[in-house]
């Protein structure tokens, strides 16, 4: 069995002194995990790194712009049974400025909501985590924790 990492998981968020909204958008039929609420997520292309990865698939399926972005400390896994592998996936978050999403065929709706919505509406344990320590980072001023900021300008 092989240890792999060739997907990501990507939040976006807005946020305000005191509110952070979380982009969560609803996997359409045609997709695995069909109606299933999720970050935008994506695979790695040959020569392309976990960020620009990130990147290129938060423009491809929500048409954003990222102003800011950082490793989140969390990195999600699962065992994938098709290719009998465990699967690593890295967190990243990055700020926006505007809430005009334009979604992909890969997703049916989207909708910005607060910590505790998102919470309720992801599937998986991981990236209920990593919304809250996104959130916990952002608006309790972790001083202690820094997360690793990466330029993407």
């Amino acid at each position: 069995m092989e240890i792999l990492s060739d997907l990501i998981e990507a939040h976006i968020i807005l946020k305000t002194d005191d509110e952070i909204k979380f982009l969560l958008l609803k996997r359409s039929k045609e997709e695995i995990y069909p109606g299933i609420w999720q970050m935008v997520t994506g695979s790695v292309k040959p020569n392309e790194k976990g960020f620009e990865c990130a990147l290129r698939e938060i423009k491809e399926e929500t048409n954003l712009t990222p102003l800011e972005m950082w490793v989140v400390p969390n990195i999600n896994s699962f065992y994938s049974s098709e290719r009998n592998s465990i699967i690593m996936v890295p967190v990243f978050v990055c700020t926006v400025d505007s809430e005009d999403v334009q979604i992909s065929s890969e997703h049916s709706e989207c909708r910005w909501v607060n910590k505790s919505e998102a919470v309720k509406m992801l599937a998986w344990l991981g990236q209920k985590k990593s919304v809250e320590i996104i959130e916990d980072y952002f608006l309790n001023n972790q001083n202690e924790l820094k997360f690793v900021e990466i330029k993407i300008y």
